[in-house]
């Protein structure tokens, strides 16, 4: 694994932007109660974050922990995006600033960084907050707070549902995914065997009550399952257990170290009559690329796959590819385009709300795109009634060390 940390370690480009020190000052503890939160009258709270000449937006995400190459890509794109708008003179007059803490994927840093950026920064919105449980133990204190959660870096169902006014996802749902993975690798492929390996956190244990949920519809039993701690990084024994159990193709709750981790572990032992499925957390540039090739083979459902120049056709996805590269010094992973779609889309939405800017405006004009195009071809929509922008997802899959989309585009409506 000496090699793995290397390559997360190494070369991780964080530019110059608002970054708030990470004190460890203590402080009152989020209030995680989800019961009565009334989250309509919360946009009618007095508007922060906005002043003549600037609007304000945060994020939580990982700077540095395990999956750092995630909250460090999204932080690049937004940057990207959002100085292309301030170059312009800003939006109606007001430049944006944007402030990224470092939560090191830690729900407890997560809190104590959205206190920060609640109450004393006094934030507009937070921006592409990384993690599910991270966004899960702040949301209700921000949107007590009035402050919106938009495009978050997490794909939990709880990012959608039940539909709230201040919440905006636009990633493929896990759950969603999950489930359609399982139908498909049975029907399709004539997988019987499924196994789950997965994080021990909420997003985990979205992943494995997917597989419950579908495996109990399809009435096929799941023949072995392992949890794991987000910082776990020996895997050998699960493998083996996966191995003898008689698993043909394992649906995985994992991200990026725990997902070479177990790769890598099937890979020393010569376990190769197995297909690897995970969601779009685990489509990563690094996955694919190791250079051990723990990845090669690997499949994910994911809303979004990354630019390869070489074969892209879209010149505008080129352009941008190169630019990023150009001022970061390293090649844009999906979080940065994700990074830098999110920060497009506020800006485009500031510049409906107009100059008299209020949070109320400004969520009706994210709810009026209701077919946006992303620069690489992607379409979100939303309206008044739902904030759930992807409506399909699509099957890719490692091949010679590359992410490459399949023909299988799936519809993630319901």
């Amino acid at each position: 694994m000496k090699s793995l940390f290397k390559l997360l370690g190494v070369g991780i480009f964080v530019p110059l932007f608002i970054l708030s020190a990470c004190s460890r000052e203590s402080g009152s503890d989020i209030d995680s109660d989800t019961s009565d939160t009334d989250v309509d009258a919360d946009i009618v709270l007095e508007t922060t974050g906005v002043s003549d000449d600037e609007v304000v937006f945060g994020t939580h995400t990982d700077l540095s922990g395990p999956i750092s190459i995630y909250g460090t890509e999204s932080v690049n794109g937004v940057r990207m995006r959002f100085d292309e708008a301030n170059e312009q003179g800003g939006v109606h007059g007001r430049t944006i600033r944007f402030i990224a803490e470092d939560s090191q994927y830690s729900p407890q840093e997560s809190i104590r960084a959205a206190n920060k950026l609640i109450h004393r920064d006094k934030i507009f919105a937070m921006l592409l907050a990384l993690g599910t449980p991270n966004n899960l133990n702040v949301m209700d204190e921000q949107f007590k707070a009035g402050i919106p959660n938009l495009f978050p870096l997490t794909g939990s169902i709880q990012m959608a549902e039940p539909y709230r006014k201040l919440m905006f996802t636009a990633r493929g749902i896990y759950y969603d995914e999950i489930r359609t993975a399982v139908k498909y690798f049975v029907e399709e492929k004539g997988r019987t065997a499924p196994c789950v390996a997965y994080i021990d956190n909420d997003y985990g244990q979205e992943v494995y009550e997917a597989v419950v949920d579908q495996t109990e519809e399809m009435e096929i039993e799941i023949v072995a399952y392992a949890a794991h701690e987000r910082t776990e990084t020996e895997f050998t024994a699960t493998v083996l257990r996966f191995k003898e159990a008689g698993c043909d193709f394992v649906l995985m709750g994992t991200v990026v170290i725990d997902t070479l981790g177990i790769l890598g572990a099937a890979r020393e032992i010569g376990w190769d009559s197995v297909d690897w499925v995970g969601s779009n957390a685990a489509g990563g540039n690094v996955v694919a690329e190791h250079p051990s090739g723990a990845g090669e083979g690997m499949y994910t459902l994911s809303h979004m796959t990354r630019i390869y120049p070489d074969t892209e056709e879209n010149e505008d996805a080129v352009r941008w590819f190169e630019q990023y590269e150009e001022r970061f010094n390293r090649v844009p992973d999906v979080g940065a385009m994700e990074g830098y779609r999110g920060a497009d889309l506020v800006v485009k939405a500031l510049e409906i709300a107009g100059r008299e800017l209020t949070r109320e405006k400004f969520i009706e004009a994210l709810e009026s795109f209701s077919d946006y195009t992303d620069p690489w071809g992607y379409k979100l929509s939303f309206s008044s009634d739902n904030h759930n922008g992807l409506k399909v997802t699509g099957l890719s899959q490692v091949q010679n060390g590359r992410w490459i989309p399949l023909d299988q585009t799936i519809s993630l409506e319901k």
